[in-house]
């Protein structure tokens, strides 16, 4: 789940805070000149190399924060966007963006200099999940990080969402792969290319058996590979593995790739002085320019049985003398395990191109509408809670008008306005946001909502809506919107209930003549608990040409139409907060 488009990356290592220089006290950075020994043939900076360098920066950071030692144990795909050539400089900067019980994720973002012109750019950006390990033994419970800037803020609470998407990672490759129309698009794609390629026995000769690519290598673990505490160091483990997933993707094309993407790092299990690491890799499948190589490490000592300790599946591309991916051979799995690999490849790329047009591209970038499927739903999600998240933490917002305590909020950034409008009512907060989730009671209290219809229920965090507004003019047409709507209770103390929304679309619910279809890229509710009877109800809007009309005389200072709103919103909670079922909401993804 890295995000090429990381908040704090593109902000100043120092900050105004409380008029006093603040600079994050968990930020580590690492500066280093490749030298020929850090390069692979290419004379560009081998990419295990650049791992290790990450990882040991990435640790240090953790360590700061935990003030014990921390291991590895996950890191976030990763998108390499340049290489870096011999004698030119890496800088590395890592810093924890929040702490959970025993577990952080520290967000590490490495760039490239040149010291000859001046000239610097990114590489790639990456999360890691670290462990605090204390050398007794004993439990370690980490305090709680607070976030002092906008971008840490921003950082901080997306946090809660990633780790989210970490623990349902298996679920989704399960229910993809279980996919009737998914299976059916791999039958389909294979015939498509035997088409493509000519016929059916030219697409088998050219065919490279998986068996040919089949790497293996072991790699005893001595001293200088381990870390501070005795285990194997978790960035020599991984360039380990991205060694042998090189040469398996040059034994497919007789020729040098290059390392594009690696997905999820899962440490499964620790490795010591001694061990006997045992890394294999194959091919699991190839995509016209670019191949999956599926690669894993596991561990023994003596006559012990082998230990799992880490797998991975890195993207590589062959460049021709141009820089353009050349196409690539088909490949002809084994019968029974290979065609596992091969599937799962396929639903593995899905996934990475899910993340990349939905969690990973800039809001101004997406189209305002969506298609959804239950195949991408987990990603729409994630997007629609994330986008209301960094929405929320933005601390340009201009107070436009205020009455009797309901605050109207103006911000205009990159072509677009923003408005939130925001108010304490004596309500719990777990109460109104059970209520307020539920938009098809919004047409009660909201007179911009004539018709709200739950079209489908995707899950219990996760409601698609069918919204009737009235026309903005007296001869117009009515306006309607397909909304999801995604709900998030609090992660941990001091975070806010969410209820998110977005457009998407549906082919059961197209654009009808007789009525507008309108857009919405991002708007929802944020609700923080003041007491244990007062809620702190933020209403937020990243205004559409379809939206803006309905507020438009509120932002020029003509009407105070979202003062009687929210006043109808708070009636409306005060007469149903009885109704509401009691109870204590967690986040039960975390």
């Amino acid at each position: 789940m890295s995000s090429p488009n990381s908040t704090w990356g593109k902000l100043k290592d120092l900050a105004l805070v409380d008029r006093e220089m603040y600079r994050n006290p968990t930020e580590v950075k690492k500066s280093q000149i490749v030298m020929p020994c850090h390069a692979n043939h290419c004379q560009e900076l081998s990419v295990g190399q650049l791992l290790k360098w990450m990882d040991s920066t990435a640790c240090l950071s953790a360590e700061r924060h935990a003030g014990c030692p921390c291991v590895t144990a996950s890191v976030d795909d990763i998108y390499f966007e340049h290489t870096i050539g011999v004698g030119q400089v890496v800088n590395i900067k890592a810093k924890a963006n929040r702490a959970f019980n025993s577990s952080m994720e520290v967000g590490i973002e490495v760039t490239c200099e040149d010291l000859f012109n001046g000239r610097c750019w990114k590489v790639c950006y990456a999360y890691a999940t670290f462990v605090a390990r204390h050398p007794g033994g004993e439990k370690v419970h980490l305090r709680q990080l607070v976030p002092r800037t906008q971008a840490e803020q921003a950082e901080h609470s997306v946090a809660a969402e990633r780790r989210r998407m970490r623990l349902i990672h298996h679920d989704i490759m399960k229910d993809i792969l279980n996919n009737e129309s998914f299976q059916k698009s791999i039958t389909e794609g294979f015939y498509i290319r035997q088409l493509s390629s000519g016929t059916e026995s030219q697409d088998l000769q050219e065919a490279v058996p998986t068996e040919r690519t089949q790497v293996e290598s072991v790699e005893l673990v001595l001293p200088t590979h381990a870390n501070h505490q005795v285990n194997t160091f978790g960035g020599q483990i991984m360039a380990w593995m991205e060694n042998v997933a090189t040469i398996a993707a040059s034994r497919l094309c007789n020729a040098h790739p290059t390392l594009k993407a690696i997905d999820m790092f899962h440490f499964r299990g620790p490795s010591s002085v001694g061990d006997r690491l045992v890394l294999k890799a194959i091919v699991n499948n190839t995509f016209m320019n670019s191949m999956e190589v599926g690669v894993c490490a596991e561990a023994y000592k003596g006559e012990e049985p082998l230990r799992h300790i880490n797998s991975a599946f890195m993207t590589f591309e062959v460049l021709d003398e141009a820089g353009r991916p050349r196409t690539l051979p088909p490949i002809r799995p084994e019968p029974t395990e290979g065609k596992r690999r091969y599937q799962e490849a396929i639903a593995r790329k899905k996934i990475r191109l899910d993340r990349k047009y939905i969690i990973s591209c800039k809001q101004t970038e997406m189209p305002l509408s969506v298609p959804w499927d239950p195949s991408n739903q987990v990603y729409l999600s994630y997007n629609n809670v994330f986008a209301l998240k960094m929405l929320a933490a933005r601390d340009n917002w201009v107070l436009n008008h205020e009455k009797n305590q309901v605050s109207l909020y103006t911000m205009e950034e990159d072509k677009s306005l923003c408005f939130k409008v925001e108010a304490e009512v004596a309500v719990p907060a777990a109460t109104a946001f059970l209520l307020l989730s539920d938009l098809t009671c919004r047409q009660e209290w909201d007179r911009h909502y004539n018709l709200c219809e739950l079209i489908t229920k995707v899950d219990e965090d996760d409601m698609i809506y069918r919204v009737v507004t009235p026309s903005v003019s007296e001869a117009g047409k009515v306006q309607d919107f397909v909304l999801m709507a995604s709900r998030r209770p609090p992660c941990d103390r001091g975070d806010p209930y969410v209820v998110a929304l977005r457009s998407v679309t549906l082919p059961t619910h197209q654009p009808t003549e007789d009525v507008n279809r309108g857009e919405v890229m991002c708007a929802g509710f944020t609700i923080y608990d003041i007491s244990s009877s007062t809620a702190k109800i933020t209403y937020y809007n990243q205004a559409s040409a379809e939206v803006l009309p309905y507020i438009s005389t509120d932002i020029a200072g003509l009407s105070s139409s979202f003062y009687s709103s929210f006043l109808s919103c708070s009636r409306f909670l005060l007469e149903h907060k009885a109704d509401a079922p009691a109870t204590n909401l967690v986040s039960t993804a975390l």
